[in-house]
């Protein structure tokens, strides 16, 4: 006999649609504005720290979602410091004891831990794993992820190729908040205000205003001094191509949004979503879009997404949210303000008025909420707004400012009944069941229903068919009663009726008794669907593995040799590490070109030549690594994607292999994870202190560990071009006329302080910190406890500078030179002075 299950069409395949959720109004928002799952996080592990749920709230949490055919995937994405482990341990168990789709995490040990305690767990690689290629993927797969969403500077073109290359899932971010810096590769809160973007606690620096400084010299930057803060991601019209491509999810950004966010924009990327799959074009973008805008924008595109325009992501004027442009100024009197505008206003509507052509960006801008409008000019759309007593100076407003209204009270009101929810509310948004409904006379009334994940269920009823006497049973009489699922979190699409030739007869009343026991049975089997692991499928590790990895007694009186290690960006610094005679010395240059005689240079002196990978790698840039490896000399490795490739190389012709900061490396499963895959050394991500670094040596073998003991914190890593933005018309490479290669430009923030801008191979620019930040202090407890390779990282110095400072170092590791004498030659030797930066110690 055949199983009635397989003869019910399969619901139509397409990429999941995921959602953010800060907490309960936006997780009801999600479910019924038709996600098909939600992130959101814990209050701890998470990379939003401000939101999230508690761990006893899980089992509610999830089940709410799994009640309604929705997904869970709790974000664990921050990097983990030692000290932690067993928590991180904890509430991992947690997460799989109550049922969690998957977990996503940022670091790697916590992906290792993850798959050894929980295996039945699916783990998803964050975005801020910096993962830009098939190749980064396939390095998360190692470590047991089975999704990996990719970075959000990747176009429709570099995540094809990524599909071709990789049977990874993938998902995609398509709306909300874009970073300046590659996910994972910003560390300007660690570095100005000790709160670690990787540990959930992003301060913001890119929305704060830069001067421009030009070859030494201030460069005019007009309205737009905000020059690192993006517009926000509006993808809506890629979501045809992102389906074709063959993406498995969709992405939401926003778990700091409110309710109505959530709302408008998983109603938006449902429509666009269920139209792609279909074929057709989603209904009425524009008006959604505007929607979008008004909710949350600071200027809506699809950015990276379409291709590289380094003109476009980045506008400058402002760093907030904006709303939608209604028009401009035209005239300012004492108690009202003429404007012309293309959109409509009513009383209640907030605005702003966009001073930046002539204000300063410090300033507070005007606005308010309108208390009256008069249209006063219809045919030149002139509309003079009041608003309440001394709400607006209008002394600081004049005719050409821009009007943006902020705040729409009608559109919040239209969404009230999705993201304002009653607690005993209907389902709004309702899925797809397809029925099957068989049977004869004399047999029993089966109806088999299908829902989505290939969920089946079957009722059938307790007395058999009769022989009608009139007319029976038909497919009209059926849909009717069996479709009355208001209420219910389903709505009938497919229904077979097959009950023979003769016709047969059941009372409505049994039919509508079907209908609600199959429904009751659909739940309980998203419920079972979604098992919570039980004990035995849990294998708690921690403890074994802190016992496997014991922390080593700090020893004295151990005197390995010191080794050296400097890292040069140009020629000029070159040939003056060379005269200092380090034990190695790495070439991080923007022109991967001109590296080979260098390379050679270096080697004819005897020392160690490196070279430093940059820290992103997209598929159109494999000719980079092939170029690395012909160098053959040592590599500084940035990317896990370009680790991956270099593991390919049989170990006896592998160059030796120094993995950087940019891994994240923050506790030691991490770190032996990457050195038991070939790894010569590691150097811990800068989100470690000094102290920390310390107690990661401890659990290790501490001659595998390179530390920057000088250097400049790379506070952000990012795919926009200031060079190109700002010194040219160009919009990407093929026609900038490489500005990067003939000036150099820093930034000048607020406190006065200057940080270089230099440009890498991929055209992605890096901001370096000012000042230098040093480790002198605590270089006494680092040599005490094993640590003997340092490293020391120039940007801007001279060759002269390069010369004091790696001399003062080899002075202090002779002896020669007390701890402050070493802090007091720094000092005088860094163009913007030193920081202790990173490496402080909270008391």
């Amino acid at each position: 006999m055949k199983n009635p299950a397989s003869e019910i069409p399969n619901p139509r395949k397409s990429p999941e649609l995921m959602s953010p959720a800060g907490g309960w109004p936006q997780l009801l928002a999600a479910i019924e504005a038709g996600a098909d799952a939600v992130y959101f996080g814990l209050d701890h592990f998470s990379a939003r720290a401000k939101v999230g749920f508690t761990v006893e709230e899980l089992p509610e949490v999830l089940g709410a979602l799994h009640e309604r055919g929705v997904m869970g995937f709790v974000t664990f994405n921050t990097l983990v410091f030692d000290d932690e482990l067993q928590r991180a341990e904890h509430a991992i168990l947690a997460i799989a004891r109550a049922g969690a789709d998957s977990i996503i995490v940022q670091d790697v040990g916590i992906a290792q831990l993850a798959r050894t305690i929980a295996p039945y767990l699916p783990i998803h690689g964050s975005t801020q794993m910096s993962i830009t290629s098939a190749q980064g993927a396939e390095m998360a797969k190692r470590f047991g992820c089975s999704r990996v969403v990719l970075g959000r500077e990747l176009s429709l073109a570099d995540i094809r190729r990524i599909r071709d290359a990789t049977d990874m899932e993938l998902e995609v971010f398509v709306h909300g908040a874009l970073c300046v810096s590659y996910s994972g590769q910003c560390f300007s809160s660690e570095a100005w205000g000790g709160r670690s973007a990787n540990r959930g606690k992003c301060a913001q620096a890119c929305r704060l205003s830069y001067d421009l400084v030009v070859d030494g010299a201030d460069r005019d930057l007009g309205p737009d001094r905000y020059l690192l803060s993006p517009g926000d991601l509006y993808a809506i019209e890629q979501v045809p191509e992102l389906v074709d491509i063959g993406v498995s999810c969709l992405k939401i950004e926003g778990r700091y949004k409110d309710e109505h966010y959530v709302a408008a924009t998983t109603l938006a990327y449902r429509r666009a979503l269920d139209a792609a799959v279909l074929g057709q074009k989603s209904s009425d973008q524009n008006a959604e879009r505007q929607n979008l805008e008004q909710l949350y924008s600071r200027g809506l595109g699809p950015w990276f997404m379409q291709g590289t325009n380094h003109q476009q992501v980045v506008q400058g004027r402002a760093p907030r949210h904006r709303g939608v442009l209604v028009g401009a100024v035209a005239e300012v009197f004492r108690d009202s303000i003429v404007i012309t505008s293309q959109k409509e206003l009513r009383a209640g509507d907030g605005v702003v008025f966009d001073a930046a052509d002539w204000r300063s960006p410090d300033e507070p801008e005007e606005g308010g909420n309108i208390f009256s409008v008069d249209g006063i000019d219809v045919a030149r759309k002139r509309l003079r707004i009041r608003f309440g007593n001394n709400a607006i100076d209008f002394g600081r407003i004049r005719s050409g400012d821009r009007v943006w209204r902020t705040s729409d009270p009608q559109l919040l009101i239209q969404l009230k009944p999705i993201a304002k929810r009653g607690p005993n509310a209907d389902p709004v948004y309702t899925r797809p069941v397809s029925l099957l409904v068989t049977g004869q006379a004399g047999q029993p009334l089966v109806i088999t229903a299908s829902i989505e994940n290939g969920l089946v269920a079957s009722v059938h009823s307790q007395q058999p068919l009769a022989i009608a006497n009139n007319q029976g049973i038909n497919t009209e009489t059926v849909r009717q009663q069996l479709g009355r699922l208001g209420g219910t979190p389903f709505h009938l699409d497919d229904l077979q009726v097959d009950t023979g030739t003769a016709p047969v007869f059941l009372p409505v009343s049994q039919l509508n008794k079907l209908r609600r026991d199959l429904v009751a049975k659909l739940v309980e089997q998203r419920k079972r669907h979604r098992q919570t692991t039980t004990a035995s499928e849990l294998h708690p590790s921690v403890g074994s593995w802190l016992i496997d990895h014991p922390s080593r007694a700090i020893d004295p009186s151990s005197n390995k040799q010191v080794e050296l290690h400097l890292l040069v960006r140009s020629a000029q610094q070159l040939a003056a590490a060379i005269e200092c005679r380090p034990s190695s010395i790495t070439l991080d240059y923007l022109e991967l070109y001109g590296l080979r005689p260098s390379v050679d240079q270096i080697r004819d002196t005897g020392i160690v030549a490196r070279v430093a990978s940059p820290r992103v790698l997209k598929p159109s840039e494999q000719n980079i690594v092939h170029f690395l490896i012909s160098l053959d000399c040592a590599i500084v490795v940035r990317s896990a994607g370009l680790l991956h490739d270099l593991l390919k190389i049989p170990q006896s012709d592998r160059p030796a292999l120094i993995g950087d900061f940019s891994l994240n490396v923050a506790n030691f499963v991490s770190a032996n994870s990457l050195l038991e895959l070939g790894l010569h050394s590691i150097t811990p991500t800068w989100d470690l202190n000094a102290e920390q670094i310390v107690q990661l040596s401890l659990r290790m073998e501490p001659a595998r560990l390179e530390v920057i003991a000088f250097g400049h914190l790379p506070v952000f890593h990012t795919e926009h071009c200031v060079f190109c933005r700002f010194l040219s018309n160009g919009t990407d490479n093929t026609n900038c006329g490489h500005p990067c290669e003939t000036h150099q430009i820093s930034l000048r923030d607020k406190q006065g302080r200057l940080h270089p801008v230099m440009a890498d191979v991929g055209c992605r620019n890096t901001v370096f910190g000012g000042e230098a930040q040093v480790s002198a202090q605590w270089l006494p407890r680092w040599i005490e406890a094993g640590l003997r390779n340092f490293r020391l990282e120039f940007v801007h110095e001279t060759p002269e500078q390069v010369t004091a400072v790696a001399n003062s170092f080899r002075s202090y590791f002779t002896g020669d030179l007390s701890t402050q004498l070493l802090r007091e030659r720094l000092a005088v030797n860094s163009p913007a002075g030193t920081t202790i930066g990173s490496y402080f110690v909270p008391a």
